[in-house]
């Protein structure tokens, strides 16, 4: 598989574009890795997770045409995973040359969302598939399974497992500690690639809930390698960074680099 990271920050992206504290500051002032957009990511060209308004941005910076995208796969409706209304970039008469329709799975909100905002477009351009937990289905030519997440008491929020070309992806992001349904499901599986949300630092407090903070992620990797479930080979990458923890780039990477967890940024492209 091929994955690239469009984009790893949490919702206000990172420098936050109204904030003067020290770790803004210095992103504005350093540039390169500590840029960072709303968390996104787009898997062998073709199958992308959640769509924000800083996609059109996205792509034009890492020079990606989104019209070859086949599958959307939505983690939950907050604004900066699901912005449906600029889909309609992509009807007849403003996108040309597109002979596939763009499957939006998700979660029931995210269909109610989806249809309010692109339902009488429905058909050549726009296709609309309810994804339910735990059910494994053929997503083009992978095979995805919705895992239930801890985020938002109010909606399913999910996180997807990829089997592609004998190799797996976890896309854990966004979510507190996985819930038990989710553990249990997880064990006797083996994940090459996990890509898990690192909103918040280590503060030495476990997070439970809507995002795992450093400490969180150092216990899921723990697990991971204690129960076999990475790979041998696999590795974790974090994400969804929010410039509260108030570090930047090379300092997430000192924080991970022992463990050997990957730190992600915008742009980063790796092949597994």
């Amino acid at each position: 598989m091929k994955i690239h990271f469009l984009g790893t920050a949490a919702s206000e992206g990172f420098p936050n574009v109204f904030c003067s504290c020290e770790a803004c500051l210095a992103a504005r002032q350093l540039g390169g890795k500590n840029i960072r957009t709303r968390a996104s990511v787009i898997v062998d060209d073709t199958l992308k997770f959640d769509y924000s308004a800083d996609s059109q941005m996205q792509a034009l910076r890492d020079g990606i045409n989104l019209g070859r995208i086949e599958h959307l796969l939505v983690t939950h409706t907050h604004y900066d995973h699901f912005y449906p209304g600029d889909l309609t970039s992509r009807i007849e008469g403003f996108a040309h040359g597109i002979e596939h329709p763009l499957w939006i799975h998700g979660n029931d909100l995210v269909m109610y969302h989806a249809r309010q905002a692109l339902g009488k477009f429905e058909g050549t351009r726009i296709r609309f598939n309810r994804m339910k937990p735990f059910q494994r289905t053929a997503v083009g030519s992978a095979w995805v399974t919705p895992l239930l997440a801890d985020h938002d008491p109010m909606e399913t929020c999910l996180l997807y497992f990829v089997e592609k070309d004998g190799k797996t992806l976890l896309y854990g992001n966004d979510t507190g500690w996985f819930p038990e349904d989710t553990w249990a499901w997880l064990r006797g599986k083996k994940v090459d690639m996990a890509i898990l949300d690192c909103t918040h630092e280590k503060t030495g407090i476990k997070q439970k809930s809507y995002h795992m903070n450093a400490d969180t992620i150092l216990d899921v990797h723990d697990i991971f390698v204690k129960e076999q479930i990475l790979h041998d080979s696999g590795r974790i990458y974090v994400t969804h960074f929010t410039h509260n923890s108030a570090l930047l780039h090379d300092d997430w990477v000192t924080l991970f680099e022992p463990n050997d967890i990957c730190v992600a940024y915008d742009g980063l492209t790796v092949h597994f």
